[in-house]
């Protein structure tokens, strides 16, 4: 078959995919915290040898993670917490660790800092509070807590905040962020916080609506192509025959 079919049908299997990524960033427009997907791939030689070296392929690799801020909004809530710039919160997942720009906060029956289900990691692991009238969350991440009886707030632990770079991260089956090397972030003290704040989504939708509309131009592209080589091959197979 013409190496020229090859070269199409990746640029197709691209097209298709990356359209699947820019449809999931717009489902997630509303999605406090959610990293918009960055859809990536490279040009690989069809074949190697002598000659002009004309012909491509589209090689697929693993989508990249849009680090830009979305939108901060005030809630007031006391369990409300935003990362002010680069980085991310620590929760548990699985057996390791996975990070998250999410700050909707929830404290379950045991005690346990909970946020979308995954348990809230700390200095020490796992944040558990005492029972507790008043809490606050400081800008470095320490949480502090009025228990009954006491006059002052005590702090309890302090949220583990992360701050790779953006080659060093990806994200897993679950949405959440993971380090590329499988082992857990360092923690950065650095990482500031706004308590009673939340943020948003960093997907624009016109962005990717223009991305979409490219991609289909590009895809239309791809067909002609395609018709186009089947009629080369077609043509070659009638001056064979005759």
């Amino acid at each position: 078959m013409d190496a020229l079919v090859y070269t199409v049908m990746s640029g197709a299997e691209r097209a298709l995919r990356a359209q699947q990524v820019h449809a999931n960033n717009l489902a997630n427009l509303d999605t406090n915290g959610f990293r918009a997907d960055l859809e990536l791939a490279q040009s690989e030689a069809v074949t190697r040898g002598y000659g002009y070296d004309a012909r491509h392929l589209s090689r697929l690799e693993a989508n990249a993670v849009s680090s830009r801020e979305g939108p901060i909004r005030e809630t007031g809530r006391d369990l409300d917490v935003a990362i002010s710039g680069p980085g991310y919160f620590a929760v548990q997942w699985q057996d390791g660790e996975a990070y998250t720009r999410a700050g909707s906060l929830v404290v379950d029956q045991n005690g346990a800092l909970m946020l979308n289900g995954h348990p809230v990691l700390g200095d020490g692991g796992p944040i558990v509070l005492p029972a507790y009238s008043r809490i606050e969350i400081s800008p470095d991440g320490t949480i502090s807590v009025l228990t009954p009886g006491q006059l002052e707030m005590q702090p309890v632990d302090r949220l583990k905040r992360v701050r790779p770079e953006a080659d060093e991260v990806t994200k897993n089956s679950a949405g959440l962020i993971v380090a590329r090397s499988g082992e857990p972030l360092p923690a950065d003290d650095t990482v500031t916080v706004r308590s009673g704040h939340l943020e948003g989504s960093n997907v624009s939708a016109v962005e990717e609506m223009v991305a979409t509309m490219n991609l289909n131009r590009d895809f239309e592209i791809q067909m002609k192509l395609y018709r186009a080589a089947d009629q080369l091959a077609e043509a070659g197979n009638r001056i064979v025959r005759e």
